[in-house]
């Protein structure tokens, strides 16, 4: 064997040692790898320390350890931006430990991994929904909690999201001269959303649709209206214009 090829093996031998060093579990007890998947997680390991856990869950069946290794996977893909993995190990943690002193905190990390799926107003609306439900889950089952306020903004960002939505889709029938279908997407809006600070383009669409349909009253009594509650408005020199031509 040449020297070339000994030196090749050896290096090989320490290549495997320094991998196996941070994707193998090196303690035997639960108690030790949940420990080593601690250290791993607080230096951003996220995925070899789900390895430790996922190990203590093979070794073990008392229930709080096991809840708590289910809780630290969620937690990992969580921090690792795996937003919808970390929402089904929640869900399934919620479901699995029903009575544990840790489901306020599963309820709020499933609705942000929800909140953190959101994107832009013009595609899938699913996770909007189920941040919605998850939010309105925690501040009704936990409202003396720390948690409120932020819970309560973070509510108040994707009721907007979806107003913003229901607009897109009404200024998209408005602009095709769907009126009618316009008119009912702008009015449902309003109930849904009674107290949303961006009605006032709802109502100037509203208004125009109205008009545009017309139905010239009450055209011109949405557009009054969007004057009245929002006179600071961007869209209050457009309805004061078609107002005085109308």
């Amino acid at each position: 064997m040449t020297l070339r090829s000994i030196f090749c093996i050896f290096f090989s031998f320490i290549v495997l040692a320094g991998c196996a060093t941070t994707t193998t579990p090196r303690g035997t007890t639960p108690e030790a790898l949940l420990k080593e998947g601690d250290d791993l997680y607080a230096i951003k390991h996220y995925d070899d320390a789900i390895i430790r856990w996922k190990k203590v869950k093979e070794s073990v069946t008392a229930p709080d350890i096991v809840a708590l290794a289910d809780l630290r996977i969620a937690n990992s893909l969580f921090e690792n931006k795996k937003y919808i993995e970390a929402a089904s190990d929640y869900e399934n943690f919620r479901k699995l430990h029903p009575n544990h002193e840790n489901i306020p905190y599963t309820t709020y990390r499933l609705g942000l991994c929800y909140f953190n799926q959101i994107t832009g107003i013009d595609t899938e609306q699913t996770p909007v929904k189920n941040a919605v439900t998850m939010f309105e889950t925690y501040l009704r089952q936990y409202p003396a909690s720390e948690l409120v306020k932020e819970v309560r903004e973070k509510l108040e960002v994707c009721k907007t999201k979806q107003l913003q939505y229901e607009i897109y889709v009404g200024r998209f029938y408005f602009r095709t001269d769907k009126y009618p279908a316009a008119i009912k997407r702008f009015e449902e809006a309003l109930v849904v959303f009674p107290k949303s600070k961006i009605h006032d383009e709802t109502l100037f669409y509203l208004g125009r649709a109205y008009l545009d349909n017309g139905e010239k009253p009450k055209g011109k009594e949405v557009l009054s209206r969007l004057l009245n509650e929002f006179p600071s408005s961007s869209f209050a020199p457009k309805a004061r214009k078609i107002l005085n031509k109308s």
